[in-house]
């Protein structure tokens, strides 16, 4: 009976003492970061906003052609005449899909082979000694010196400009991958085979989860130079494609169509980026925080 009763006291005890410290904490911390949440949201509109007050002002004092800068109204009216009538016999939203199917299909062939050779790599000092030179020599080289021969060895259609995005995406996963295995603590490595891990569990479980935090930001990079070469692809006898649709329309100094399609682009780069930051944040939760 009395053994009952002091536990009640030391449990009653336990909850006074750390209730308020342990409430109190999480409900400022829960203000601190909802409050700096909503000042960056704040931030990041306001910015957006000034631009779009900037573009309205310029356009409306007359400062420039229309020819050059296209107003908002008139930029948002061409916008919604794309979604109904689209271009060139195609929506609007065919030509932003045929841009993400080129995109989408040269990430993954970068990811299922950059990656694995890039982990291969830095792992072993002999194979990444015979695949340097290759990467070296084409990475500086512009895309449209040897897109040419892109065209030559595989033809005019979608083969060769996912090759283009392939070669633009794989350089930064794969050097991103090999300094994911090259950062990897010593002491872990040791630790892991002082447990009697073989080579292969010390791969999986902790040279692999450690170099995941340098991949997700080399796929990071890849996005963009890739996205950035898609234009360069889809100059050469193409027929669709948000790229084409910008280039074909600044044939007719059609600016207010190739603001939409550089809108697009954007938007849809931003959206993408933002796609594999909640992955990354779930898939290695622990970044940052050893």
């Amino acid at each position: 009976m009395n053994g009952e009763a002091n536990k009640k006291v030391e449990d009653e005890d336990y909850q006074l003492y750390t209730s308020p410290i342990s409430q109190n904490g999480k409900s400022e911390i829960a203000k601190k970061t909802k409050w700096k949440l909503s000042q960056e949201s704040i931030i990041m509109w306001s910015s957006v906003l000034i631009i779009f007050l900037i573009w309205y002002i310029i356009t409306k004092l007359n400062i420039f052609s229309d020819v050059f800068i296209p107003s908002p109204a008139k930029t948002w009216s061409t916008f919604t005449d794309l979604l109904v009538n689209g271009y060139k016999g195609n929506s609007l939203l065919y030509h932003l899909f045929d841009s993400l199917y080129r995109l989408s299909s040269a990430l993954l062939l970068a990811l299922i082979t950059a990656v694995p050779l890039g982990l291969l790599s830095g792992y072993s000092t002999k194979v990444r000694a015979a695949l340097d030179p290759i990467l070296e020599f084409y990475r500086p080289l512009p895309p449209l010196s040897y897109y040419t021969l892109l065209i030559l060895w595989f033809g005019i259609g979608d083969l060769s400009k996912v090759a283009l995005l392939f070669l633009a995406a794989f350089a930064p996963m794969y050097i991103a991958s090999v300094s994911g295995v090259k950062g990897v603590l010593e002491d872990r490595i040791h630790s892991a085979a002082s447990l009697g891990a073989n080579k292969w569990q010390t791969f999986r479980y902790v040279i692999f989860p450690s170099c995941l935090p340098e991949i997700f930001t080399g796929l990071r990079t890849a996005v963009g130079f890739a996205y950035t070469t898609l234009v360069a692809s889809e100059m050469v006898a193409a027929v669709s494609g948000i790229g084409w649709l910008v280039l074909d329309a600044s044939k007719y100094l059609r600016s207010d169509i190739m603001y939409v399609g550089i809108i697009l682009m954007g938007v849809t780069g931003i959206l993408l980026d933002r796609v594999l930051r909640i992955i990354e944040a779930r898939a290695i939760p622990w970044k940052g925080k050893d």
